[in-house]
């Protein structure tokens, strides 16, 4: 039995997600997030050194971090779906966007997030900010144009990945100014192993 380790408003959620889409198995295991200062309770700790959420448990193996779960899920458990063979040109850009999701286009909403916080002594960094957003969405909105997902025809991993920067970014009012991006996030959220996700995982902000 897989067994996920689901913090609240986390990147978790679309671990979730991706299990419903396979159809398989699984438990989840609730933590909630210090109301005062939003961050994951020490009790992770015991799960995993670091502390955070996801962590899957799937028989004697451990796993932690979001690509590496999703990667691990859809190799054991895909049935040869949710990826491209390795062998085609589509299985590059499928690498690409999966590590992309958390090496860039997380970056700009982490930092808007944190400026954010500083108000008025964050003010200097707006502009490289905005920048930085602009350059990553933009190229996210061109790639995705009228496609309906990022590499191929059908829903794969790197579609789990992308979306949870798109539903960070949109939580902080930075996603208005990418229709593609926009009509993209609804798709996915339509998506009935989506929302049966959000039924097991409980509340889950970034998601509206």
């Amino acid at each position: 039995m897989i067994t996920v380790h689901h913090l609240n408003n986390s990147r978790s959620q679309r671990i979730l997600w991706l299990l419903e889409e396979l159809g398989a198995d699984y438990e989840i295991v609730s933590y909630q997030r210090d109301a005062t200062t939003n961050l994951a309770p020490e009790s992770l700790k015991k799960v995993h050194p670091l502390g955070k959420s996801p962590v899957i448990t799937d028989g004697n193996a451990t796993v932690a971090e979001s690509g590496a779960i999703v990667e691990y899920l859809i190799r054991k458990h895909g049935r040869d779906k949710f990826m491209p063979a390795e062998d085609t040109p589509e299985f590059v850009s499928y690498l690409h966007w999966m590590h992309y999701a958390e090496g860039s286009a997380m970056l700009p909403v982490m930092l808007t997030l944190y400026v954010m916080r500083l108000g008025d002594a964050g003010k200097p960094l707006h502009p490289r900010l905005e920048s930085e957003t602009q350059n990553h969405f933009g190229y996210m909105e061109s790639a995705i144009g009228n496609r309906n997902f990022f590499v191929g025809n059908d829903l794969t991993g790197a579609d789990i990945q992308l979306t949870f920067p798109l539903e960070a970014a949109k939580s902080l009012g930075l996603l208005a100014p990418f229709p593609k991006l926009n009509d993209y996030l609804t798709r996915m959220h339509e998506r009935p192993a989506y929302k049966r996700g959000i039924e097991r995982g409980g509340q889950y902000d970034l998601g509206k």
